[in-house]
Parts: C-alpha cells; structure tokens; sequence
C-alpha cells in the first residue's frame, strides 16, 4: 500500500474503532457483544496454539517431563516390587512343592507299613547332646514323642530318638558311630547288625559267615522287643560292598542307606508300631535294569582279483 493520504486516514480510522471495541469489551464483561466472536475463535485457533506451543517450547516440556517423572518412578518402582514379590513366590513354591514331595513319600511309606507316625520339621543339626550326627526335629512330648522311637523319612530309616523336650526332640542319625540297628536281607531273611560310620556305608555284621550276598541286594530293620527303638521293616539302605568270607562266625558288608543324612528336612517319628511284621513291602520297586543294545557285524568276503585267482589256481 502507497503511504498516502486516504492510507494515513484508514490507519486512524481502524486504529480508532479497535479502541471503542476495547472499551465496549472491557464495560460489557461477559455480556460483551464479541464474546461470541472470542470463543469462536478460541475453538478454531486453540488447537494450533498448544501444537506449535508443543512444538516450540522445550523448556516447558522438560518441566511437564520433570513433573511426571516421580509417578513414572513409582511406577518403576512397584514393578521392580512385584517382580520380587513374584521371584520370591516362585521359589516359595519350588521349596513346597519338593516338600510336599517329600510327604507324599513318607506318607507311602508309613501306610505300606502300617505305621502311625507324627510328622515333623528338622530346625537344627549338630552335636546338642554330645553326639557327631544329630538332629533337632520341631516336635517333643507335647505331642506325644518319647525316648527310643523310630525316625523315618520318604526314602527309609533315618535314627531314633535320644532326647525328648516339650516342643523339640533329638534324634541319633543312623550313620552316627554310636548307632547299631537290627537288619534282616530282603529274600533270604539273613540277620545282621548295621554300625554308622559317619560319612561312610554302613557297616553291617551278617550273623552268618556264610550268607550268600551280593552287591545290589537290600536291607531292612528287624525291629526290636516291644517295637522300640526300632519298628520292623523299615527300608535300610543297598549293598554296596561285601568282604571275602574267611571262614569267621560273621560275614561283613557294606551297606549305603537309602536317606540321605546331609539334606534331611521332613521326617516321621513313628508312635505307633504296626500290628504284624510289613516284611519287605515298604521297599521300592527294583528299577529294571536298561538292556544293552547289542550290534551284529556280518562280513561279506569280497571276490578275489584276476591275479589271486590265477596264482590260485596255479597252485592247485
């Protein structure tokens, strides 16, 4: 636009009406005429406005950032939470679910055995009462133990009982020097007398000392008058090892327990002897040996050389 003097004029003009408008606006408050006009172009232009607000003003969004970034930590955080939470349930149940295993087991063997047993937790293992292998178990004479019963567990026999407590009670491990068990073979009922040896088999004396045994062959408690320390038929454990007979009155093997003394945790205390002698029907099932494939080679001779057969021939 030239600057001359109708422009000059049209500047005044509209610079003149922008004011009375002002004015009219600012005395009429919400009743103003161009309120209407002011939303409607608030509806229109609005958007616009906070896009390229968005867009242009980093300052402000590090500021919306900083000021969510404490519930988005929280967030974080609970996660982090529930992750653990959940870790650690996993391995609650993995822990559970070998004992219940370990149950199940123990319950098998007391009810092919006929045995009335009381359950209990191993809390503590050491020499409480002198003794190298022993445990403390999380039950006493309030619920009925008493001196000189029979401690199993899933796999078979695991001590007996020395000292009772109102609530805990210390059982002598089977593998503890000073322990000695009544034995009876599985079949040929061979009678004999099993002494721990700490970490070693059990050594057991076979009252015959010229009982045919054999690696591989088992054994279980003969029991004892009136059923105490020891119950009949509890599993004892596999022969791993027999000495040459020498002609002596006894016969030594070796023999390696069925429980395990080093990772004991759920056992039994047997309070109630079964009313006749279970003989060997608490002892697993023999596992089947795996038979060895065997290969058969056939040799095909092959046909002799022109030479060969020439020289062959020759000599016939």
């Amino acid at each position: 636009m030239r600057d001359t003097r109708e422009s000059r004029l049209l500047l005044v003009l509209l610079i003149a009406i922008a004011f009375a408008l002002i004015t009219v606006d600012i005395r009429g408050g919400q009743d103003s005429p161009v309120e209407g006009a002011r939303q409607a172009a608030a509806t229109v232009f609005g958007p616009i406005e906070n896009g390229v607000s968005s867009a242009v003003d980093p300052v402000g969004n590090a500021i919306a950032a900083v000021r969510d970034s404490g519930s988005r930590h929280n967030r974080i955080a609970q996660l982090e939470r529930d992750n653990a939470a959940l870790k650690a349930k996993l391995g609650s149940d993995d822990r559970n679910r070998s004992r219940l295993k370990q149950l199940d087991r123990m319950i098998r063997v007391a009810g092919e055995g006929q045995y009335g047993i009381k359950g209990a937790e191993v809390i503590g293992i050491g020499a409480a009462q002198g003794f190298s292998w022993t445990v403390t178990i999380d039950v006493g004479a309030s619920d009925g133990i008493k001196r000189d019963m029979t401690v199993l567990n899933g796999d078979g026999l695991v001590g007996r009982v020395t000292t009772v407590g109102p609530d805990t009670s210390t059982v002598l491990l089977a593998n503890d020097p000073d322990f000695t068990v009544g034995t009876r073979m599985e079949n040929s009922d061979e009678l004999g007398f099993a002494s721990g040896q700490g970490d070693r088999p059990l050594r057991v004396q076979l009252l015959n000392g010229k009982a045919q045994v054999k690696k591989g062959d088992r054994l279980v408690t003969f029991g004892s008058q009136a059923d105490r320390p020891f119950v009949p038929g509890v599993p004892v454990g596999v022969v791993s090892r027999v000495d040459p007979s020498g002609g002596d009155l006894t016969r030594t093997i070796y023999v390696k327990p069925f429980a395990s003394f080093t990772k004991l945790d759920v056992v039994g205390v047997v309070v109630q002897a079964p009313k006749k002698d279970p003989r060997d029907t608490v002892l697993p099932p023999k596992s089947k040996p795996t038979p060895t494939p065997t290969v058969t080679v056939t040799v095909t001779p092959s046909a002799p050389a022109d030479g060969q057969q020439q020289t062959f021939e020759e000599l016939n």
